[in-house]
């Protein structure tokens, strides 16, 4: 059993880390958008203006988090021992990766402006909207970037 889950581990190590780093820097984008939502509600109550601040700030809390964890987790990939940085590698991910997040992100963006949108208004507190709209829109966007590191083989066995 354990060789098993060993096995499991080792072929799907990329996507593990990859879901694993997403997850982390998500939990804290999401809890600060939250807090935006609510204390900027206290000011303002364009519920799509409010939608558009707490997007902005999940997203400077999670890309250059994502981009921090990624690396560090995939350093040898970039980093060989030798201490040479082997930049083919480097710009073959980059574009990958621009290429996964655009579709991803896109599908993510148009979800939670929508969601918060419409919650904003049927609902009492904005922290909750802002929390909901999050939730059910990394539900697709995770589905979205797993889907489009399969298909750009960003991870090649």
């Amino acid at each position: 059993m354990n060789n098993n889950k060993r096995s499991f581990y080792d072929r799907y190590r990329s996507y593990i880390l990859l879901n694993k780093n997403i997850i982390i820097s998500g939990i804290l984008a999401f809890f600060s958008a939250a807090i935006i939502t609510q204390y900027y509600s206290q000011y303002n109550s364009n519920h799509l203006f409010s939608s558009i601040i707490a997007l902005t700030t999940e997203y400077a809390i999670y890309i250059p988090l994502f981009v921090y964890l990624y690396y560090r987790d995939n350093r040898s990939r970039y980093d060989p021992v030798s201490g040479t940085k082997n930049s083919f590698a480097i710009k073959r991910d980059v574009k990958k990766f621009f290429a996964v997040f655009s579709i991803s992100e896109i599908v993510y963006a148009a979800a939670k402006i929508l969601l918060q949108n419409e919650l904003l208004g049927a609902m009492e507190e904005p922290y909750q909207a802002s929390m909901i709209s999050s939730l059910a829109a990394w539900v697709f966007y995770l589905i979205a970037i797993n889907a489009t590191v399969k298909m750009v083989k960003l991870f090649r066995r």
